[in-house]
């Protein structure tokens, strides 16, 4: 059995605990409001960019002359999976999760004999990638002195990757983010963005009976919308990602502060146990040794 000061000193040990797993709850539940504004309000404009580019796509024809991020490079052997997680943790599976739908889709990947490469945006990521595909890590992006997303952080990773697609370096891009649902359900989902699949939007060309004229051509309008559509997506999954990030937190520290408290209970009630037996064998000690005399 514990002594009575270990027992003291645990019990003081967990309450410090719990104090810190309530300011964390709390902080990210502060934060997660307007995290949540945030992403539900970029949903319906990358939505929407979504829709109108595969509507252009459907209405030029893909030939040696289109713009590469629609047209491919004509083969699909080398994919590179863009897998956006937090820098920090604390936050239960949420970073596990992400690496996991990754990770399945790279072995997907594998199994139809592909060559899978890994561009990683926050730090979280790296080392469970790194130990199961170290050699296949080709870059990442910093953002570690990004306080939230913002825009031109997506612009600058959207640039690094379509240099990257521009120069040979591979042929399909995916994105692996959470997308957020509730507190507690971010959904892990792993998106192409490059080339841009067509007919992928919600738009649906059997019901669009308007006539449409373009100006300039649809060619020109696509060549100018592709980079900005892959930097919007790109945009929005960082805005999911903080969004689910505190989702995820504020209930994993919730339930720490909860079994913390229940920790501090059965202790507390240990320690009631020992100090009373303590005591009743030093009754018991005088009561014996007064007898004796």
């Amino acid at each position: 059995m514990a002594s009575l000061k270990a027992l003291k000193l645990r019990i003081g040990s967990v309450k410090s605990t719990q104090k810190i797993t309530k300011a964390l709850n709390m902080v990210a539940a502060s934060k997660l409001r307007r995290a949540q504004q945030n992403a539900t309000a970029g949903r319906p404009y990358s939505e929407r960019m979504r829709d109108v580019v595969a509507s252009l796509a459907s209405r030029v024809t893909i030939g040696p002359e289109s713009p590469k991020l629609l047209a491919g490079t004509g083969k699909d052997d080398t994919h590179l999976i863009v897998v956006v997680t937090s820098d920090r943790g604390l936050a239960g599976a949420f970073n596990s999760n992400i690496v996991r739908a990754a990770r399945r889709k790279a072995d997907d990947l594998v199994r139809q004999g592909k060559t899978v490469n890994f561009y990683i945006v926050g730090r979280k990521g790296r080392p469970v990638i790194q130990r199961f595909y170290g050699k296949a890590i080709v870059g990442q992006f910093d953002t570690t002195e990004m306080k939230k997303p913002g825009y031109a952080e997506a612009q600058a990773i959207a640039d690094d990757i379509i240099d990257r697609f521009e120069s040979g370096r591979f042929d399909v891009a995916h994105l692996a983010y959470a997308n957020f649902r509730s507190t507690l359900v971010q959904e892990p989902t792993v998106d192409q963005v490059i080339p841009v699949q067509v007919g992928t939007g919600s738009f649906d060309q059997s019901t669009n009976t308007a006539a449409v004229e373009y100006e300039p051509e649809e060619e020109e309008i696509l060549a100018a919308l592709l980079p900005r559509n892959i930097a919007v997506q790109i945009y929005r999954a960082l805005l999911e990602n903080q969004a689910g990030f505190y989702g995820s937190q504020m209930t994993a520290m919730d339930n720490a502060t909860r079994n913390a408290g229940d920790m501090i209970n059965k202790l507390t009630i240990q320690y009631n146990r020992s100090r009373q037996a303590a005591i009743t064998t030093e009754l018991v000690e005088i009561i014996s040794g007064a007898e004796a005399l």
